[in-house]
């Protein structure tokens, strides 16, 4: 999506006449969902004073494309400036420039990371130009068009306050800013034969459109390039907040000693890379001769690795660097230089089969490594016995006298890039209150159908693009085939509709098998997993009265070992029980429904249900 295109003449008179922020402001409201803060109007304007006279340079043709706030395909990031064109010898060019208001900046010692003032305060970002750089490589990793019609991307940063110093440009930043030159106050006439070096000629072709609106690669999907990351081969760009944690985190784990413990907690909703960033240090660390462990406590992610790595590593390999949340209960203190916690919202108080070993699964991670590092997103605990939450890790740091820090990821990947859709999600759901009542239907493909058949029908028809779409229920109907291979379980005979649960034949391996597309999962089977379509069937645990969103624990599976328990919960604490079980299912079905890093399709069981979401996706109706 790109909010403002036009051509440098166009720019030019905008800029001119005055306003253009507000146009802009407008159009992104229109195009995005949402607005923006008042500092960002302010760069707005101060910026395209600076990006208007370095374009009124002569040799830079008027009808040379500029397009601002540009956003990249399947993420929430969005290309400050670009300028197309043709080069002397008509090869189409993008010149992508990353801006700032920066007037100075502190050296760090973590790649490519460098201190600046935001909001009062002075907090580790990334490098402009490897932000520039980023963000180029995400576009030439998701368009088929920069791909097959060979375009040349040439992204730069450029500071037009900075004065020079031995900072910005320190030899620490120099393979970074290689990639991605970064020109400061004095720089103008640089960037200006930068710019006239690849742009000799105007865009008639109108590049970023194509770009933008083109054909995407098939999605990058982490189970797809993990034997690649575990061999050593950069597989993910980290962007922003993704490189900040993971550079955060390598240094803590480097400093960690026996009596320094570090302690990281990193926040992040579904699509924002938990996973890609806990892996990458997985291999990062081990690279650097450190022992450690990925550690989750759902077993499918693991299964799901395990089947992609083989032949890569052997099973013993994968077994010393792959486990289970529960295994740390007898490990001695300090043996292991780092343990990289991913879904850490699903830990639990005890261990073992029967929930009858260890003390606390996050006391006994932190004991057993100098550096604990735990993923977090407390809006996916979804069953009674998940106690994985901020306040909990915070206590059991501080008991153990850890050095604690918190970072949040907030950049968008799944969902089509749109904060908007998760955000209408949690609205919707009531999860949380949100300014977002609607969201652009153009990033992210959301349907409501009115049948599970149509809906089995649609999915089908999605995998056969890619193998990368199943269907998923919540956990409503009981496992029949568990012990008869021929019975049915998810049945509406209404609907003519039968098929049975992924358990019984593929296990956490039924996101991978092809065949699987033919059952449907839970959500046991496929959290802190993703595909390019989910299909979602909601059941009666989930309905909707007089616009309020009501939870029935009784309309679950009585094999559903989520929710076990909780008529005695409700007898003992029933105020408690209710606030509980309310989160679990909405935080089920929420998890649900963000699966799908394109789209999304969802039948509901009750009606009433049914008419109160497609109301939602009407504008202004709720």
């Amino acid at each position: 999506m790109i909010v403002y295109n036009s051509s440098k003449a166009g720019f030019l008179d905008d800029v001119i006449a005055g306003g253009l922020e507000d146009k802009i402001l407008d159009q992104f409201r229109q195009k995005l969902k949402r607005s923006t803060g008042r500092s960002e109007i302010e760069s707005w304007r101060d910026s395209f004073i600076y990006m208007k006279m370095i374009l009124e340079d002569t040799e830079i043709p008027e009808d040379a494309g500029v397009c601002i706030e540009t956003q990249v395909p399947q993420s929430s990031k969005r290309i400050d400036f670009i300028i197309t064109g043709h080069d002397e010898n008509n090869l189409e060019q993008v010149i992508i420039i990353e801006l700032k208001r920066w007037q100075n900046a502190e050296l760090t010692e973590m790649d490519a990371l460098i201190k600046t003032v935001y909001r009062g305060n002075l907090i580790p970002v990334t490098h402009p130009s490897y932000q520039a750089w980023s963000y180029a490589a995400l576009l030439e990793d998701f368009s088929e068009e920069i791909y097959s019609k060979n375009i040349k991307l040439h992204p730069c940063a450029y500071l037009h306050n900075y004065k020079e110093d031995d900072v910005i440009r320190h030899e620490f930043y120099r393979t970074h800013i290689e990639k991605a030159p970064v020109f400061l106050k004095t720089d103008a006439r640089l960037l200006q034969r930068f710019i006239k070096q690849f742009v000799r000629k105007g865009d008639h072709a109108n590049i970023m459109y194509r770009i933008i609106n083109g054909s995407l690669k098939p999605s990058k999907k982490l189970i797809d390039s993990l034997s690649s990351m575990i061999s050593g081969n950069r597989e993910f760009v980290m962007i922003d907040d993704q490189k900040v944690v993971f550079e955060t985190a390598m240094r803590k784990t480097k400093d960690a000693k026996p009596d320094r413990k570090h302690v990281l907690i990193v926040e992040g909703g579904p699509g924002t890379g938990k996973s890609v960033v806990a892996v990458n240090l997985l291999v990062e660390i081990t690279r650097n001769e450190m022992l450690v462990h990925y550690v989750s406590k759902n077993a499918a992610p693991r299964r799901v690795y395990e089947s992609k790595l083989t032949g890569t590593i052997t099973r013993t390999r994968f077994a010393n660097m792959f486990k289970g949340s529960g295994s740390y209960h007898s490990v001695e203190s300090n043996k292991l230089d780092a343990l990289v916690v991913d879904e850490a919202h699903r830990l639990n108080e005890k261990s073992g089969l029967y929930q009858n070993a260890g003390e606390n699964q996050v006391m006994e991670i932190i004991n057993a490594s100098k550096s604990s590092i735990f993923f977090i997103d407390e809006d996916q605990r979804v069953t009674l016995n998940d106690i994985g939450s901020k306040e909990e890790i915070m206590y059991w740091a501080k008991q153990a006298g850890a050095e604690l820090e918190i970072k949040t990821l907030a950049s968008q990947f799944r969902c089509g890039g749109s904060n908007g859709y998760l955000a209408w999600l949690d609205h919707i759901l009531q999860i949380r209150e949100t300014a977002n009542f609607e969201f652009g239907r153009d990033d992210y493909e959301f349907r409501i159908v009115d049948s599970p058949t149509v809906l089995r029908d649609q999915i089908f028809e999605k995998n056969n693009e890619n193998n990368s779409a199943r269907l998923v229920a919540g956990y409503c109907w009981d496992w029949n085939s568990r012990k008869n291979p021929d019975a049915m379980d998810v049945v509406m005979q209404e609907h003519e509709f039968a098929m049975q649960w992924n358990l019984s034949s593929y296990g956490n391996n039924w996101i991978l098998m092809p065949n699987s597309v033919n059952e449907i999962g839970c959500i046991h089977t496929c959290q802190g997993l993703e595909l390019d379509y989910i299909g979602v069937i909601v059941g009666l645990d989930l309905i909707i009265r007089d616009g309020k969103v009501l939870c029935d624990p009784s309309k679950r599976s009585r094999m559903d070992r989520s929710v076990f328990g909780w008529r005695r919960l409700m007898e003992a604490a029933p105020d408690e029980a209710r606030i509980r079980l309310r989160a679990i299912i909405k935080n089920t079905y929420r998890t649900l429904m963000t699966r799908g890093m394109k789209g999304c399709y969802v039948f509901f069981q009750d009606p009433e249900t049914a008419e109160y979401f497609k109301a939602a996706l009407r504008p202004g109706t709720i």
